[in-house]
């Protein structure tokens, strides 16, 4: 039995748009070549990013970030931004237009981080990128006209799941809080999709499917066991202890694979004491949000925008 007639029907043209991908390692270099062409249907972006470099951790390589700077200035907060893609594929340019639209409709600048992939960069890789971006972003934040202490964490899918480890992280080694975390669908456990936890009927049939999720999953894991202390940070779900993190806007569709998991999540916040808004939105699939002119995409736009605004002091 199909979900598809339970998709919001504005949503629906997207499942055309952005079909299944079968991942695997003979697929995932021409699918992010594909991804990473030029697309001539989609207008430039009102602005264009600057290029810049953040220091390696623990001997890793130096992190690309792009830095959207508006011209004109709303409010004294900053945004650090991760792509989605499943851990292995997706950069940070893939969001050139929606970062540089948001920077200038808020009036803040963003850092969007393009993190080393899997499978050939397994955890803990991709994390500490993340962690290097935000460590150059506090270290910078004054040069961009932004408070170090109202930086945000934002991310989607893959990269909401990151800015979620990236908040563990940034608690357990002692660092200077963020002011929130946008998770947009996170990809919070690494259990979703496999034996003993298909999560709920009806969600995962189209976009990012459980064999997608098994993949990604995998390809991040490489050899870790998953079992010491850093388990959280690789799968967010794993952490056993959920207090002392900055309030979260957590958002996903009604038939995404992440619904269960990003629920579960939400609730253990609560009984952790964190601050949680969420958002359950009726008919929608993963990705959702970038489908033009649909009233779910707008509800969502205005959420989000509502969150940031809270969380940046606007």
């Amino acid at each position: 039995m199909t979900s598809r007639p339970l998709i919001d029907p504005e949503v629906a043209p997207l499942i055309n748009l952005l079909p299944p991908l079968e991942l695997n390692d003979a697929s995932i270099g021409p699918i992010r070549e594909m991804l990473g062409a030029p697309n001539p249907d989609l207008p430039p972006p009102p602005f264009e990013p600057q290029r810049r470099y953040a220091p390696g951790l623990d001997g890793g390589p130096d992190v690309p970030v792009l830095v959207f700077d508006p011209p004109h200035r709303a409010g004294s907060g900053a945004i650090l931004h991760i792509h989605g893609g499943g851990m292995v594929m997706g950069t940070a340019a893939i969001s050139n237009l929606s970062n540089a639209a948001l920077a200038l409709a808020l009036g803040v600048p963003i850092v969007s981080v393009d993190y080393r992939l899997a499978p050939e960069n397994p955890f803990p890789a991709p994390q500490m990128d993340c962690l290097a971006a935000y460590d150059w972003l506090v270290a910078n934040a004054r040069e961009l006209g932004a408070d170090p202490a109202r930086i945000v964490l934002s991310g989607e899918s893959a990269g909401g799941g990151l800015a979620a480890a990236l908040a563990l992280m940034i608690r357990d080694t002692g660092r200077q809080a963020p002011a929130g975390q946008i998770l947009t669908y996170p990809m919070l456990d690494h259990r979703t999709g496999g034996e003993g936890h298909p999560g709920l009927a009806n969600t995962g049939e189209f976009i990012w499917t459980r064999e997608a999720n098994r993949y990604g999953w995998a390809a991040l894991r490489g050899g870790y066991a998953a079992d010491d202390e850093r388990a959280g940070w690789f799968s967010p779900a794993l952490a056993t202890d959920l207090s002392g993190l900055p309030p979260v806007w957590i958002a996903v569709g009604a038939l995404d694979l992440f619904l269960a998991e990003d629920l579960a999540y939400a609730q253990r916040l609560v009984e952790a004491g964190v601050p949680v808004e969420a958002h359950v939105y009726p008919g929608c699939i993963h990705g959702f949000n970038i489908m033009p002119g649909a009233r779910m995409t707008a509800a969502y736009d205005r959420d989000l925008k509502s969150a940031l605004g809270s969380f940046l002091g606007l």
